[in-house]
Formats: structure tokens, sequence, C-alpha cells
């Protein structure tokens, strides 16, 4: 029985429509789950006492029997508790925190590429060496006139694309903060200078 509070009026436990439907949220993703490969499950954080049950039901395919282990998947999946099993939404959706943290590592590198290919891109390249001592002044400076050499040629975008990778590792080195610390940096030198 559901059971209701007398002061409140409240129910003590959620309906049967929202247990069923909790119980085939659980079951599509362990469908989803099933369908995935061995890389792809790499990536997610997935206990390791539920991987075996994924690879079973990824190795039948009698209907009625991947049927049944998928129900049983769904059964050991709901025992992990729903911290795991949102862990292992958001990391499966492009819209999850994960994703976002590294499109806006990604747009981080993208501005602080074209800051550094700006007018003001003398003092760009300051900042950047003043937030990251140990980065390589002279592979730096070298790829900025490759790229403004490609760019005067029209060439391909070797350099360009070279620069962009560099600059992710720099970053990354350091971790997210001093991204952050060498864009506040910039927006501080354009204001400045601009």
């Amino acid at each position: 029985m559901r059971g209701r509070d007398e002061e409140t009026g409240e129910f003590f436990s959620p309906s049967r429509s929202e247990q069923r439907r909790a119980a085939l949220d659980v079951l599509e993703l362990g469908e989803q789950l099933a369908a995935m490969t061995a890389t792809q499950l790499g990536r997610l954080p997935i206990p390791e006492e539920l991987l075996p049950h994924i690879r079973e039901t990824q190795r039948i395919t009698s209907h009625g029997a991947r049927k049944r282990q998928q129900a049983f998947l769904a059964k050991q999946m709901r025992k992990l508790g729903d911290e795991v099993l949102d862990a292992i939404r958001d990391a499966m959706s492009k819209d999850g925190e994960a994703a976002r943290r590294e499109t806006a590592a990604l747009h981080r590198v993208e501005a602080l590429r074209d800051a550094l290919l700006g007018d003001d891109g003398d003092a760009a390249l300051t900042a950047l060496l003043a937030a990251h001592p140990q980065a390589d002044r002279q592979q730096l400076r070298q790829l900025l006139r490759n790229v403004r050499e490609e760019r005067a040629k029209n060439k391909p975008p070797r350099a360009f694309r070279e620069l962009f990778r560099v600059l992710r590792e720099l970053l990354a080195q350091n971790g997210g903060a001093s991204g952050e610390e060498a864009d506040d940096a910039f927006d501080g030198d354009e204001g400045d200078h601009g």
C-alpha cells in the first residue's frame, strides 16, 4: 500500500505509474548500454559488477531470451542506485555536465588562439606566458608566424590546427582553472590596449 500522510496529505511513496515509468527508463538505459561497443562502454562510469550482465545481453540473439536478459540487466541496474544511473546517463548525454566542460575548454582554447592571432597578439602572448611559464616561447612564436604566413598565402590551416593542439595541451597541463585565469588576463589586456 502506498499510504498517505494524515497531516500534509502527501503520499509516502511514488505511485505505481511513477514506479513503472522509472523502471521503463532503466530498461531503456540498459538497452542503450547493450547496443554500445566495448570502447564506448569503457568511456562510461559503469561499475565492474554490471559489465558481465551487459556483455551477456549483447551475446544473446534470440528475441525472447534477449528480452528476459534485458529485464534482468535492468533489475541489476536498479540495485546500483540513482546516483550511479544518473552518472551513466550524464556521461552518455551530449548535454551532460562532462560534455559541457569539454565544450567550454575547447571554446577557451579557441578564444585564446583568436586572441593570439588578433591585433593585440603580442599582449595576449605576454599574458599567456605569464600565466603558463612552462610554455615553450619559441615554439609558440614560430607557430604564430606560420599561421600568419599560411593565411597570407591562403594555404591549408596546418599550423593553425597545430597551434590549437599546443594551446589545448598547455591549458590541460595546468587544469581548467588556469585556462580561466588566462582568459581573465586576456580580457584585462584587451581592455588596456584596445
